[in-house]
């Protein structure tokens, strides 16, 4: 009995690519610009729903949450536009498998979402950082004010360390020097500011020391500073060494804060960008289905995993 042969049929597809990176492109750019468009929008929502005063607004934990939940709809929603626009832009495969279409349609949103994504860190980057920046500083303008005045974080904790209160009568600022008594141009008045600078840079890197994982500040560091603080403040030792153990804590905790903030917010855009490449990969494929196929006849409905694709 002979064995029947089967024969299998080679097409083949010609000297072009078979990608269309005309359709990538666009999709590419048409997500990035949807996603400045929902940025700049969100920053705007952010800020009406936000308040400085304790009995408006929404919390922290509220914002930070609806912060994220925005970003994954605000990356779906631009990733499914650049999808859909590259797989109904590109090229038609004429004589492929549908499966092999479907892969090729689902590598194409993939690939636009990829070019947006680098585009919107690269080139669109500064339109981004801008629209943040202003978001940040109008959160809380003064705050960031004295804590930026000399371009380190840490001195708004050297304001509280110097602080006076009302009711402790302000520290000597030092024995005057022969060149005051005698006029010689204020050379005195210069080393008391002189040496008042530097005992700020002292306590800014003495708080700095003890940011680190795993570091602390000694305990001689703390004495010293401690004694800068009495002398300046006018408080006893006992006081001074309370204050700056409180300020160092407060300071830690406001770095481990800033952490766990920046954390959580990674991870939000980590899981934006996954959501934002399956709705890219998707759409395509949908997109793909309707280059393909006769979607403007009457009575036309698509089959199953695209299997009424036209190859025509």
């Amino acid at each position: 009995m002979a064995t029947p042969v089967t024969t299998v049929s080679v097409i083949e597809e010609g000297g072009y690519s078979s990608v269309s990176w005309g359709a990538v492109v666009a999709g590419g750019i048409a997500a990035a610009a949807v996603t400045l468009v929902l940025l700049a929008f969100g920053v705007g929502v952010g800020f009406s729903v936000i308040s400085p005063w304790s009995d408006q607004g929404v919390s922290s934990t509220t914002l930070h949450v609806g912060a994220g939940i925005y970003l994954v709809l605000m990356a779906m929603l631009a990733s499914t536009v650049g999808g859909y626009l590259a797989g109904r832009l590109r090229n038609r495969w004429a004589g492929v498998h549908h499966d092999e279409v479907y892969f090729r349609d689902t590598a194409h949103g993939f690939l636009a979402w990829a070019f947006a994504t680098v585009l919107t860190a690269g080139v669109l980057g500064g339109a981004t950082t801008h629209i943040l920046a202003g978001a940040s500083a109008g959160l809380a303008p003064a705050a960031a004010s004295s804590a930026n005045s000399a371009g380190n974080p840490n001195d708004v904790y050297v304001e509280k360390l110097l602080r006076v209160d009302g009711d402790t009568p302000p520290a000597a600022a030092g024995p005057a020097s022969p060149g005051d008594a005698a006029g010689s141009g204020g050379s005195g008045q210069q080393t008391r500011v002189n040496n008042y600078y530097g005992s700020r840079a002292e306590l800014v890197r003495v708080i700095a020391s003890g940011m680190t994982k795993g570091s602390e500040v000694s305990a001689a560091d703390r004495t010293y500073a401690a004694k800068i603080v009495a002398r300046r403040t006018g408080m006893s030792q006992a006081d001074a060494e309370k204050r700056v153990n409180d300020t160092i804590a407060q300071a830690k905790k406001a770095a481990d804060d800033a952490r766990k903030v920046a954390a959580k917010l990674s991870l939000w855009l980590a899981a934006s960008m996954l959501a934002g490449a399956l709705a890219a990969s998707l759409a395509a494929t949908e997109g793909g289905l309707l280059r393909d196929s006769p979607w403007y006849e009457p009575g036309w409905r698509p089959g199953p995993f695209g299997a009424e694709r036209s190859v025509r």
